[in-house]
């Protein structure tokens, strides 16, 4: 994973127990990780496919014990829950 999504990986460690899921603008997201987000990711539901190896920013958030469970590409959102 590259850096630029470790931040995203801390925001979403550091959550409470007691937050099982959290719904992120892609704006957020892009102030938490410090950089902007890559064109496909607004055009593609696969950039936030929950899968590891070919995509190095799932690993942020499957490495912090959560995944995407709905992304609104047209509303420019995401929604991350707790896996397991």
């Amino acid at each position: 994973m590259t850096d630029k999504y470790l931040k995203l990986e801390h925001f979403l460690r550091d959550l409470p127990p007691s937050q099982n899921e959290v719904t992120l603008s892609f704006e957020q997201v892009e102030r938490i990780i410090g950089n902007t987000l890559p064109p496909s990711a607004y055009k593609y539901q696969a950039w936030w496919a929950n899968s590891r190896g070919s995509h190095v920013e799932a690993e942020a958030w499957l490495n912090a014990g959560w995944r995407v469970e709905t992304v609104n590409l047209r509303e420019k959102w995401v929604r991350f829950v707790r896996a397991g």
